[in-house]
């Protein structure tokens, strides 16, 4: 029920390291040859006690964020590979470039920093998964996500799928370039300063009672479990699409970099929703002494994330991948066959069923 954030950190053995195109990514094949995550020696077995624990406390079980709540991935398969086709690979591209970099930035959830943790909570949180989020786990998740010393991560992983798939479409400039419209990176390439992330922060704050920093963690793991489950769609989408031969390069290499990126994202999404849980079915404490359940914080906070992941996130997406798809096909002599058989396919909702 307790480890070190060493323990936390630690990687089984392999008998093979994973390489592409020369480079070592994390993780790697035990003996008989199956790939092996990263960091999940201890951090595995850890979650289900702290899971097992909470159940045998509190009774009931963990929180989940099913699959199903989040429509299929647009361009659909059948689209993206009418799109390959038809000799046009720049939205495929261009999202295998997008999934990258947004993987990059998980490890930015190394950088909460909540003092004093238990001072939050009335209930004890020894022996938790919530006391050891900033001692391993937003660690483990931010070092698969960016790499780690010599070994590419997440982000890297993607960008090689692609350049396997697409032989070496890009340069790293012209990743940033493509990033710009999308809305991934500012157009002056300067991050946001602390002031106005705090400035953000308080203008989205829900319990103004509770420590800003504290709502500032709870929102960000929410949002990130809610990106964690939405994205197994995407794996789906790029498993099936760059294990098609025909249509890329690659000899399915890239296809099996995408299996691995899944495997490793189940422990991200079991710590999350294990450390939610306990805190939904605690107190906190305010800054005023006040108390305010644990299921009305992370409840309101689940529903706020969950409507904007649905609602607002969804339709920006959307236009986003659309506006990608019209661009590529701008100044093709067939533009408007290419749109039209492309949208025969399925409706610009993403859901599949055409308009």
């Amino acid at each position: 029920m307790t480890w070190s954030e060493a323990e936390l950190l630690a990687s089984d053995e392999v008998a093979e390291p994973l390489l592409a195109d020369g480079v070592r990514r994390h993780g790697g094949f035990d003996a008989e040859g199956r790939y092996v995550s990263p960091r999940t020696k201890n951090r595995v077995p850890a979650t289900k006690a702290w899971q097992q624990s909470h159940r045998d406390m509190f009774g009931g079980d963990i929180l989940d964020a099913p699959i199903e709540l989040w429509p299929e991935a647009f361009p659909s398969v059948a689209q993206t590979k009418y799109l390959l086709r038809e000799g046009v690979p720049g939205p495929t591209i261009g999202a295998l470039t997008r999934i990258g970099t947004v993987e990059g930035f998980g490890s930015m959830i190394r950088a909460v920093n909540v003092e004093k943790m238990q001072k939050h909570f009335v209930e004890s949180i020894d022996g938790t998964a919530i006391a050891h989020l900033q001692s391993g786990l937003f660690e483990a998740h931010a070092r698969d996500e960016a790499g780690w010393e010599g070994e590419a991560g997440h982000k890297q992983m993607w960008f090689a799928a692609r350049d396997l798939a697409f032989e070496n479409p890009v340069t790293d400039d012209m990743t940033q370039t493509m990033l710009v419209p999308m809305g991934i990176v500012p157009a002056d390439g300067k991050p946001p300063t602390p002031e106005e992330v705090r400035r953000n922060a308080e203008a989205m704050r829900r319990f103004p009672d509770l420590d800003l920093s504290l709502e500032m963690m709870l929102r960000r793991m929410v949002g990130l479990l809610f990106i964690e489950v939405s994205a197994f769609h995407t794996f789906a989408w790029a498993e099936e699409v760059l294990s098609d031969t025909g249509l890329v390069a690659g000899d399915g290499r890239a296809a099996e970099l995408v299996r691995f990126i899944r495997a490793d994202e189940t422990p991200h999404v079991d710590y999350l929703r294990t450390a939610l849980t306990e805190m939904r079915d605690r107190t906190f404490v305010g800054e005023s002494g006040a108390t305010v359940s644990g299921a009305e914080v992370i409840g309101t906070l689940w529903d706020t994330a969950l409507d904007q992941s649905l609602g607002v996130n969804r339709e920006n997406f959307l236009r986003t991948a659309m506006a990608e798809v019209e661009h590529a096909v701008a100044s093709h002599p067939r533009r408007d066959d290419i749109l039209d058989g492309f949208r025969a396919l399925g409706s610009e909702t993403g859901s599949g069923v055409p308009a």
